[in-house]
């Protein structure tokens, strides 16, 4: 079920959100201040694209500057992510298969928000939290 579901996630949103995210990336690891954004963006990518059988967990050995990254992040481009993908995510609902996919888009609010100090894991690895 879960190759179904990110078939039709990457036909319908999925590759528009990793190309997204990429150009993102690249753009902000321009400088040398933006690099840890822009490997965020990537990682953010990747999940974009094949959301279906991973999640997010927070890494235990994240310190202060991925707290102030993750501020810095959240008042320039997170709340803005958020926004975007509440928005796709209700439409997506409309429709009865969309919702499965409207869910998964409610998936990536957390780490589009916050996304230093987060790994992306299988769901089905020991260590995943949930």
């Amino acid at each position: 079920m879960k190759t179904i579901l990110n078939v039709i996630w990457l036909v319908l949103s999925g590759f528009w959100l990793f190309l997204a995210y990429m150009a993102a990336g690249l753009l902000l690891c321009i400088t040398i201040i933006g690099i840890p954004f822009g490997i965020a963006a990537f990682r953010i990518g990747v999940y974009a694209l094949w959301p279906f059988g991973y999640t997010t967990v927070e890494r235990r050995d994240a310190g202060a500057p991925s707290c102030v990254g993750n501020v810095l992040w959240l008042v320039l481009a997170g709340w803005w992510l958020a926004l975007g993908h509440i928005v796709t995510g209700i439409a997506l609902c409309v429709t009865i298969i969309g919702i499965p996919l409207g869910v998964a888009n409610f998936k990536l609010i957390p780490v589009s928000l916050l996304p230093l100090g987060r790994d992306i894991v299988r769901t089905n690895e020991p260590f995943a939290v949930r």
